[in-house]
């Protein structure tokens, strides 16, 4: 399978004061608002991190899904918070908090199963920092 994605960027000004808008090809996200304090305090709008956390968060939880049906079982709910670290101009640490409902699969298997899953997840093996992950089943 093969396919492509696309999202836009547009910024006016300077780093510090000026604003920006992202948008993507699905419309999800249509001129979300950018700008210095979305990204380094708490301003109204998105950052590069976050996306980078959503998009980490959703690949992985469902490449899990297909890895739990293959080992044949199906999950109730499986939720994964990811928490990305910025640290001196770099991403230093991603990590991937899961909490899954899946009837008869053992914690081990379940942690197993999770931990392939962060490997083999594309945003994960695109991703050149470190990324931990806790598992726990609910």
């Amino acid at each position: 399978m093969k396919f492509t994605r696309k999202a836009n960027a547009n910024w006016k000004g300077t780093g510090m004061e000026g604003k920006g808008t992202i948008s993507t090809q699905s419309t999800t996200l249509d001129n979300a608002q950018l700008s210095f304090k979305t990204r380094f305090a708490d301003g109204v709008g998105t950052n590069p991190e976050e996306l980078v956390a959503a998009a980490h968060s959703g690949c992985f939880t469902m490449q899990l899904s297909f890895l739990l049906n293959e080992a044949g079982f199906t999950a109730d709910d499986l939720s994964t918070e990811a928490t990305v670290t910025f640290e001196d101009g770099s991403i230093t640490l991603i990590h991937l908090d899961l909490k899954g409902k899946v009837p008869s699969i053992s914690a081990e298997e379940f942690e197993k199963t999770a931990a392939k899953a962060k490997e083999i997840c594309p945003i994960s093996k695109l991703l050149n920092t470190t990324i931990t992950l806790s598992a726990s089943l609910v």
